[in-house]
């Protein structure tokens, strides 16, 4: 049995003004009685009880009855036996020892006063006198639990209080008495002594104070009041202890306790009608009525120190008094109560005090927890429908309480409150009264304040097949309450939003707890298994739990899936659960019973159908699905109306007897108890159905009475009838209660009916244990997922219509931590959304519906509370923003056309980066705020058409007229700027190297989409003005990203190639574009060598400029280019590469600005050869060439020019001495080279044709150094012959043709330069003569030179054979056939060409040289060569 160990009851005791005459001041202990000694305190114990004795003699002087008598008596005997008593104690008090008081028995102080208290012949001042002594004495602790036969004298005192009698004579005595029992009683709960009190005394107590509280209707408002505030003190002093009963002793007394429970007596309404008479005239006790306990054991239970037996009475009783409902003949499931509100608030109030006194500890009684889950709730939800606003807020109060101590057993309770009460009417539909939705709101805000509530609600509810998606309700309700729909803001949608708010910080206060686990498993489902037989292992461990919900919360959004398409078609429906695995492949009846079962959503009339179909599979089906319900112990009307809920009765007659006869089977094999088989369950069930359409169908006229449907059912158990009252039960049930055999019409949330809490209690056994949150985010990412689209909408439309500044600034803080939130989750989708919305309230977008957009912008409080919001977004959570980047580029677009932004903002975006540049004219930068920096109001707009400029002439100088901005425009504008000072533009860019690299890639397109978004009418100068803007912060961007330019490269690139290839005309947006690039590549060389190629390959975009822009721009590309190639020339590796660069220097060579420049960067590359490379070495050359042929500049350039395509052949000889460590591929090496240097040679012989004499010249003279000067490089004899005949003889040719040709004339001594040519043949041949001689063509390249010399000679220049040339030529053919004498080369019967080179030689130089021969080769010697050139014969010959 528990029993109390109480030490210190620690409470305080409430003082109440006593309605005695003489004892008022009797309810303050004296704390000198404890401080002095024992021998004192016995003295001063005797004195207080002598002077209470006095007081009540004193009283009984004044009776008559009394007071005659002892006036009149000369000896004591003739006194009343009450007086006797007094005056013996009188003469006792001082005659026993005050060392020992603690051992005297208090029966011998007490018995006198609790006679009096107890006689029927004592008026009622005499008996509140002595109830004021016993109040004294318990109030002084004269006596505690210590003392001797303290459990004597307590019995006595409770006995004596509460079956007070005393005479009425007037009724201000009669509730001073009352008042004064009460305080006896309180007295009692709160000494020291009180644990000695049995179980059944304390519920004595409790009874006869709720007993006077009944009295107290009919009497004054002072006994009411006090009555029922010493009942709540009774329970709050009751219930105090309940935390303190230790597990040992509960234990103990847990039989006792069932006994006590199990009883079917209470003491609360049974008797609300026997006390309506008056306490005083009373002659039967209290004790008759209290509950006793019959059995052994429950007399032994009540007799004990009072602990959990009494505290589970009493709260049934309490409970009990929420049934008043039921007592008046009342449903208790009615929408409105026609009741008076006092007595369930004073029941409601106690009831608060028990859960709020017990707390967690109540889970540890059965009985407690058991009352609570049922009757306690059942009659919170039938209270929280009132109408009543008060008892609303009591509930709601109560149910608070329960699931902050409690809810681990209140699951599905918990879940019927929020769906049957909360969320109905906080709907306000329904004919529910404003101020109902608005504690309903209240009340639910209450519980979204709760740091676990909702993360609860979604793991217990919305994670159970077999429970509503609370959390997804509660969260829609509260954004549907948040919208004023066509009015203002009130309280209502003020409330909705906190609730919202609640829900979201709730989430932003969890994210620190735990690290994020963005990257979340998919769950699929590969194979199936019965889904409802899923069970977690350990529900205590966050790591087993954790993932069985979220995969219970899949196969849940699964099945609803299924759903909708069983609602379309179920065979279709049943194949797409067998395509998820929620079905096996080959169907089974059990399987299918448990989809239908467990699935919401599903169509009730195709439910019903499917089930009563005649086909052999659906009649298993149906089967199946009546073998998951528990109809244990259930009356047959509710067991039928349980089943028929769930889907909807077929109208055939055929299908509701399958489905009955399913039903009557599954129902008598659980309860048999007055039914003898199943066809008698069947034949009652149809009775049922018969009676409910008679009873309930408003087109049946006569009814169904009580006799007919009793005699309808005779002799249907098994031959017998069933017993009447069982009959007659059952029809009052269905004609009080309509079995709905058709689907809800649905208002949107359920209606709890008896059948429907029946059901739930018996599911709350069996349904999952209740998961308890902790302040980690387990669920938090899913839970945003769903409430984020609503919550955003209702936080935008709260914010739309909001105008005071503290509910815009709860929703700024709503959309920050939402916000936070999603980003923490790499929800892009969310936070997109949330930017999408905010940039709507930031008036930017519609800045041209106002003249002064400025200022209406300083002057807009709101607009700028969300400008700040969403760039305060946009630096703090930029990483997850997606298409969101397009809302925010809108509107930095519109700072900028409206001046708010810096002409400086896209070079600060890149000011890490490189040093700022100078602003561009026109655009200061705006760096204080003054009237200077603010546009004077006046006239703006330019108007267009032929007659709007005309009137522009007209009136130019009225226009130009400027009104000074007031002070009202300057303190706006002051606003504006502090506003984008706040938002930190700049750093979206200059930060973008941080972004995620998906959000960086949005960012560029959006700056790519807006720059190209075509306007709506002609291009404007604002438009141009806003592609060279986002070109300038899409460069910024690029610059900053150089680590990860492969990922904007493309975009990049395309978008400047789009601009590229689209103007014609010079512009600031070409200008950009081009400079852009050029800008790009300078700075990411060094950085990105394997993206080289590409950046390098994009200039060639600058080679497809039209010839227009190309020229306007032509001298800065080209110094960009040379900057570049100064600076990254090392970096430049490929062909690819340098045909981009040296292709612009070569533009360069014929545009009179710019060809400094660009041979500037020439020079720097081949100069010495530094940074010439078999790559490049080719490009270069032809780039010379072009300097040298250009006439763009001194002649000393094309000459520095010719000198640096000879100078390269330091590099080909260096590259040539390289080969022969390159081993195997030397040969492949060297055949490179030699393709180079003849690539040279070509170059030159062009230039050799130049016009320029000077030039044409020193080439001819460069062309021999290279054709005869270069060692080091060995030469295959086809490359000499190529030399031969690809370059000199067609420069021979050339010259020639120019010098026999019509355009002679433009060419100045064209005479010196063929002496010079003519002079390079034979020193070049003559130089090679070794190399050439030897090959088999020999005799073909002589005859060409022979050929050419004899065009040389008869040139004519005026009419007339150059005169130079005619002692040239031959001069030199005569060196030339000296040394092919002395070489051997040109002899008759050479080896060299044979006969034919001689023959052949000599037969063209006599056409134009016949003494030549005679000169080189004598007769003697001609004569003596052929001599010695005769075979010799000997004498055999």
């Amino acid at each position: 049995m528990g029993r109390l160990g109480l030490q210190n009851l620690g409470i305080n005791p409430i003082l109440e003004e006593s309605l005695a005459d003489d004892g008022g001041n009797r309810l303050f202990p004296l704390p000198e009685l404890a401080e002095s000694s024992s021998s004192s305190c016995g003295h001063a114990m005797a004195c207080m009880l002598n002077s209470e004795v006095s007081a009540v003699l004193a009283v009984m002087r004044r009776n008559v009855r009394w007071g005659g008598r002892y006036a009149s008596a000369g000896d004591d005997h003739l006194d009343h036996s009450l007086i006797q008593s007094f005056k013996f104690l009188r003469r006792q008090l001082f005659n026993w020892d005050p060392n020992r008081w603690s051992s005297i028995e208090p029966t011998l102080y007490l018995r006198p006063f609790l006679d009096v208290i107890r006689s029927d012949e004592t008026g009622a001042p005499i008996t509140g006198v002595a109830l004021s002594s016993i109040h004294k004495i318990l109030s002084f602790e004269m006596f505690d639990a210590e003392s001797a036969h303290v459990e004597e004298a307590m019995n006595a005192i409770v006995d004596a209080v509460t079956s007070c009698r005393f005479e009425v004579t007037d009724p201000v005595s009669e509730e001073a008495v009352l008042v004064k029992i009460l305080q006896s009683l309180l007295a009692c709960m709160r000494c020291r002594a009180c644990k000695v009190l049995s179980n059944q005394h304390v519920c004595t107590i409790v009874n006869t104070c709720f007993r006077v509280v009944n009295q107290a209707g009919t009497k004054g408002e002072l006994l009411q009041r006090i009555s029922r505030h010493t009942m709540h003190e009774l329970v709050r002093c009751i219930f105090s202890h309940l935390p303190e009963v230790s597990e040992r002793t509960f234990k103990a007394s847990s039989n006792a306790e069932m006994v006590a429970f199990e009883k079917d007596e209470s003491f609360g309404l049974q008797q609300l009608g026997k006390s309506n008479g008056n306490l005083g005239l009373m002659t039967s006790s209290v004790n008759d009525n209290v509950v006793g306990l019959e059995t052994p054991d429950g007399t032994r239970a009540m007799t004990e120190p009072y602990g959990i037996p009494c505290m589970v009475e009493i709260f049934h009783f309490l409970c009990s008094l929420l049934n008043i409902a039921d007592e008046i003949g009342i449903s208790p499931w009615t929408n409105h109560m026609a009741l008076d509100e006092d007595v369930p608030l004073f029941a409601l109030g106690m009831i608060n005090s028990v859960i709020e006194l017990g707390r967690s500890s109540i889970r540890r009684h059965p009985k407690l927890i058991a009352l609570i889950q049922d009757e306690l709730f059942r009659n919170l939800m039938q209270f929280g429908l009132s109408i009543s606003p008060l008892l609303l807020s009591t509930v709601c109060s109560i149910v608070l309480n329960l699931y902050y101590h409690l809810r681990t057993e209140l699951k599905l309770q918990l879940e019927a409150f929020f769906s049957c009460v909360i969320l109905r009417l906080a709907q306000g539909k329904n004919g529910v009264s404003y101020h109902q939705q608005e504690v309903a709101l209240e009340s639910l805000v209450d519980f979204c304040r709760q740091k676990t509530f909702m993360a609860e609600m979604y793991s217990n509810l919305d994670c159970d097949i077999t429970c509503c998606n609370m959390f997804e309700e509660i969260t829609n309700l509260l954004s549907r309450c948040a919208f004023p729909v066509n009015s203002s803001l009130s309280m209502t949608h003020i409330l909705a939003l906190e609730g919202l708010i609640a829900v979201i910080q709730g989430m932003v206060q969890r994210i620190g707890n735990l690290p994020p686990n963005s990257q979340q498993p998919l769950l699929e489902l590969h194979e199936y298994t019965p889904f409802w037989c899923v069970k977690c292992e350990n529900y205590s461990d966050p790591e087993h739990w954790l993932e069985f919900v979220r995969r219970r919360k899949f196969i849940k959004r699964r099945l609803m899936n299924g759903a909708d398409h069983f609602n379309r078609d179920p065979k279709k429906g049943l194949e797409f659960l067998q395509g998820i695995h929620l079905l096996p492949e080959k169907l089974d009846p059990k399987s299918v019973a448990c989809v239908f079962r467990y699935t919401v959503g599903l169509d009730k009339n195709l439910v019903g159908d499917f089930l009563g179909n005649h086909d052999e599979f659906c009649v298993q089906v149906l089967h199946e699905f009546a073998g998951t319900f528990d109809f244990q112990d259930m009356n047959l009307d509710t067991a039928l109306r349980i089943f028929l809920e769930t889907f909807r009765l077929p109208g055939e007659s055929q299908k509701i007897q399958r489905v009955l006869e399913a039903f009557s089977e599954r129902y008598y094999e659980q309860s048999p108890h007055i039914l003898v088989n199943k066809d008698a369950a069947l034949l009652l069930s149809y009775s049922l159905i018969m009676l409910n359409t008679d009873q309930h169908n408003m087109q049946v006229k006569k009814k169904m009475t009580e006799e007919d449907f009793i005699r309808n059912n005779r002799l249907i158990n098994g031959g017998n009838d069933l017993p009447r009252e069982f009959l007659s039960e059952l029809y009052h049930s269905i004609c009080k209660n309509e079995i709905r055999i058709t689907p809800d019409p649905g208002f949107g949330v359920p209606e709890m009916s008896p059948s429907r809490w029946t059901d739930l209690m018996r599911k709350s056994k069996v349904t999952s244990p209740y998961v308890v949150y902790d302040s980690r985010p387990y669920l938090d990412r899913d839970m945003l997922a769903i409430m984020s689209g609503p919550s955003i909408a209702a936080l935008s439309v709260v914010f739309d219509h909001a105008q005071n500044e503290d509910v815009l600034l709860t929703c700024v803080d709503g959309f920050l931590a939402m916000g936070k939130i999603s980003a923490y989750y790499h929800l892009g989708d969310v936070l997109d959304d949330l930017v999408v919305s905010l940039c709507k309230f930031t008036n930017l977008l519609n800045s041209s519906m106002f003249d002064e957009p400025i200022t209406a912008f300083g002057d807009d409080t709101k607009a700028r509370l969300t400008t700040e919001t969403v760039f305060n977004i946009a630096n703090n959570y930029g990483d997850h923003i997606r298409t969101g980047w397009r809302n925010i580029l809108d509107c930095i677009l519109r700072l900028h056309k409206v001046g708010l932004l810096s002409a400086q903002l896209a070079t600060d975006a890149a000011a890490d980066v490189e040093p700022t540049e100078d602003a561009e004219p026109g655009k200061p930068p705006m760096n204080s705020v003054s009237a200077s920096n603010i546009p004077s109001v006046g006239i703006t707009r330019r108007s267009s058409g032929l007659m709007g400029r005309f009137s522009q002439l007209l009136y130019f100088d009225t226009e130009e007229l400027k009104i000074e901005p007031t002070e009202q425009q300057l303190a706006a504008h002051q606003r504006a700027l502090q506003t984008i000072q706040k938002c930190h533009i700049n750093n979206i860019f200059t930060e973008s190297k941080f972004l995620h690299a998906d959000s960086l890639l949005h960012l560029a397109r959006a700056l790519i989409l807006e720059a190209d978004r075509p306007p709506n009418f002609s291009s404007s100068p604002e438009d141009e003005d806003t592609a060279v803007f986002c070109l300038e912060l899409l460069i910024a961007i690029t610059l900053n990203n150089r680590d990860r330019i492969a990922l904007l490269w493309q975009d990049v690139y395309k978008h400047i190639a789009n601009i590229v290839q689209s103007i014609a005309m010079p512009c600031a947006l070409i200008e950009k574009a081009v400079f852009g690039l050029l800008r790009i590549c300078q700075r990411l060389l060094p950085y990105k060598e394997d993206l080289t190629d590409e950046l390098l390959k994009s200039l060639q975009l600058v080679l497809k400029l039209d010839a227009r822009v190309a020229d306007v721009y032509c001298e800065n590309i080209t110094q960009e280019v040379t900057r570049l190639v100064k600076a990254n020339s090392t970096h430049i590796k490929s062909q690819m590469g340098w045909k981009s660069i040296i292709s612009l220097l070569s533009i360069a060579a014929r545009h009179p600005d710019a060809s400094e420049f660009g041979f500037e960067g020439l020079v720097f590359i081949m100069s010495d050869g530094a940074h010439l490379s078999p790559a490049n070495y080719i490009l270069c050359i032809e780039a010379s060439r072009q300097f040298a042929e250009s006439r763009v500049g001194l002649i000393e350039r094309s000459t520095r020019a010719l000198d640096l395509m000879a100078e390269s052949t330091i590099c080909l000889i260096r590259w040539s001495q390289e080969t022969k460590k390159a081993g195997g591929e030397a040969e492949k090496i060297t055949e490179g080279i030699q393709e180079l240097w003849l690539q040279l040679i070509q170059a030159l012989r062009k230039v050799t044709l130049d016009q320029r004499e000077e030039v044409r010249n020193h080439a001819v003279a460069l062309l021999q150094k290279c054709l005869a000067g270069v060692e080091g490089i060995s030469f295959s004899p086809s490359v000499r012959l190529q030399s031969f005949d690809i370059v000199i003889f067609k420069m021979l040719d050339n010259l020639l043709e120019i010098a026999q040709g019509p355009s002679q004339k433009d060419y100045r001594n064209m005479e010196v330069t063929l002496v010079h040519a003519i002079k390079l043949v034979s020193k070049v041949f003559l130089h090679l003569l070794h190399e050439l001689c030897g090959l088999s063509s020999f005799c073909k390249l002589w005859l060409g030179i022979l050929s050419r010399m004899e065009r040389f000679m008869k040139i004519k220049f005026r009419g007339k054979r150059s005169e130079k040339l005619q002692e040239l030529v031959p001069e030199l053919l005569k060196n030339i056939l000296l040394v092919m004498k002395s070489t051997g080369v040109l002899v008759q019967n050479s080896t060299v060409g044979g006969d034919s080179l001689w023959e052949l030689t000599w037969f063209h130089l006599n056409k134009f040289a016949p003494s030549l021969q005679s000169e080189v080769f004598p007769e003697g010697e001609l004569e003596q060569k052929d001599h010695s050139n005769q075979p010799k014969t000997d004498g055999s010959g």
